[in-house]
Order: structure tokens, then sequence, then C-alpha cells
């Protein structure tokens, strides 16, 4: 087999849907008809009106849970960024309490679950009087202490995953860039600042994307801790009106409406931190491809950086 029908192969074999995948909706299709199928004593309605009304016409129950869980996930995608950036700093520094410190915090946020962080932060820490999270006013807006708290904890944990991502970001700059930038009188951070970082930006900004699609669906969590964001705004209303099917289900969607629209504003993102790297003339993968996980071939250079 020449270079190019093996070329060829692994293109067409990388395309093809991932077998897990194939499996998983075969498992769930089987579980749908056998669910559908099953003789019961009582036989559910499907509540259109309610359901159609909670995806078209949404309340202002709705919206605003849509509205806090959007705030939310921003605020705190940047705090993780942030966070994240000083944290790879640290890891790399040559000072070795700093990189004890940024381990240690590390290790103990990716090692432990995030629901349990956030009921220690604010049902643990509470009660022992370290901190009381009291309701403050910003700009005449009054942010309760769960709010606090949540945007805290989804910061804080978001940090020590960012921490690795900015990592191999610089790490996959090469060192040279650096040592010319001391060269020409730059300063460590300012090299950092103009050198570095605007070139890793083009490693740290697709997992960076992920990471927000994460944080979006992360906010349900923040049921924990008496937030009305999107899921708990779904949560009152099946108790309201006893459809939970169809309640759970618009939910659902709204959080499929929310990640699918920033699947689209990352993709373009992407392209455009990939104009003028070498071997990205698509920018990454497509919308199709972000969604559904089919695989395409990926150029040498782009995982080397175009070296």
């Amino acid at each position: 087999m020449t270079r190019g029908e093996g070329s060829a192969s692994r293109s067409s074999r990388s395309t093809a849907p991932r077998p897990a995948v194939v499996l998983a909706g075969a498992l769930l299709l089987a579980l749908v008809v056998a669910g559908c199928g099953s003789q019961s004593t009582t036989h559910a309605t499907f509540n259109w009106h309610a359901f159609t009304s909670a995806i078209f016409t949404p309340d202002h129950l709705i919206i605003g849970g849509l509205e806090l869980t959007v705030i939310i996930s921003v605020i705190s995608q940047a705090i993780g960024v942030i966070l994240g950036i000083f944290l790879a700093l640290a890891r790399m520094a040559k000072a070795a309490p700093l990189r004890w410190i940024a381990s240690i915090y590390i290790w103990v946020f990716r090692g432990t679950p995030l629901l349990v962080q956030l009921v220690f932060f604010y049902f643990g820490v509470g009660a022992v009087h370290l901190f009381g999270w009291d309701p403050i006013t910003i700009l005449g807006f009054t942010i309760p202490g769960a709010i606090q708290a949540g945007i805290f904890v989804l910061g804080a944990n978001e940090g020590a995953y960012m921490s690795e991502i900015v990592r191999a970001g610089i790490i996959s700059i090469d060192p040279g860039q650096l040592e010319a930038a001391k060269s020409l009188g730059m300063t460590y951070p300012l090299a950092m600042r103009r050198i570095v970082l605007p070139q890793a930006a083009r490693v740290i900004i697709p997992p960076l994307g992920n990471e927000f699609n994460n944080m979006l669906k992360t906010t349900s969590l923040l049921f924990v801790l008496g937030i009305q964001e999107l899921y708990e705004t779904f949560v009152i209303k099946q108790g309201q009106n006893y459809l939970p099917f169809e309640m759970y289900l618009a939910c659902a969607l709204w959080f499929l409406l929310l990640t699918t629209i920033w699947g689209f504003i990352q993709a373009r993102i992407e392209r455009q931190f990939a104009k003028g790297a070498p071997g990205a003339s698509t920018g990454g993968p497509s919308l199709r491809e972000r969604l559904f996980g089919s695989r395409t071939a990926i150029e040498p250079s782009l995982v080397s950086g175009g070296r």
C-alpha cells in the first residue's frame, strides 16, 4: 500500500462514527422502544401545551433562570481563566514554595467533587462562622450570599483545570521566544504578556471553549445552594404543574440550545485565532463534528504548533 492510499484509508476510518457512540445510540433506542411498548395499567399523555409553552413562550421564571445561568457561567469562567493563568505561572516558577502552593491547590480542587466543594464552602464555612456570605450590593444590584458562594466555588474549581490548559499552551511555545524577548530587554512578565501568551492562545482557546461549554451545564449543581438557575427553575415548575417529563425535557432542550449557540461562537473564535497558523485552514473541527463527535484526520503541524 502506498503512502497516499494509507493516508486515505486512515482518513476514511477517522471520519466514521465512533463505535462507542453507535453502541450507546443503539442501546438508548432499544430502551425507548422497550419503554414505549411496555404494557401499563395507566397511559400517560404528553402535555404538548405545557411543553411548547416552556420552550416558545417562556415566562419570567424561565427567562430569569436563563439569564442567571449565563451570568454565573461567564463570571465563573472569567475567574477560572485568571486563576488558571496565575496558577500555571506558579507551577512553572523557579521558587519552590510557589510550585508547592499551586500543586496543592490543583490537587485539592481537582481531586474533590464539585458538589462537595459547593456545600462545604457555603454551608460548612458558614456553620463555623469563618465567612458569612452576607448579601452585597454592586451598582444597585444585590447579590445574595448563595450566588456569591456559587460563583466563587465554580471559579476556584475551574481555575484548577484552566491552569493545566494554560500551562500546556505555554509549554507548546518554543523557549527561544522567551529568550529572544529577554535579550531585547523585556522583563519576564512583559515577555509573557506580549510574546508568549498571545501565541499560546491558539492552543488554549479550543479547550477553553470546551470548559465554558461544561460550565454552562455545571451551573445546574447550584440547586443545592437554593439558587434559582435554569435547572432549579424547572424543578419548581414541575412541582407546580406535576408534569416532570415535559418540564425536565424542556429544561434539557434549553441547556442544549445554550451549548449549541456557544458551539457556533466557539467555532468562529477558533477560526479567528487560527488565521495565519501553519496548516490551520479551517480553524479546528466543524460544528457538526463538535456536536456529534465525528472525527477527522488531524494535520501533524497543528499538533506540533507548526514546527
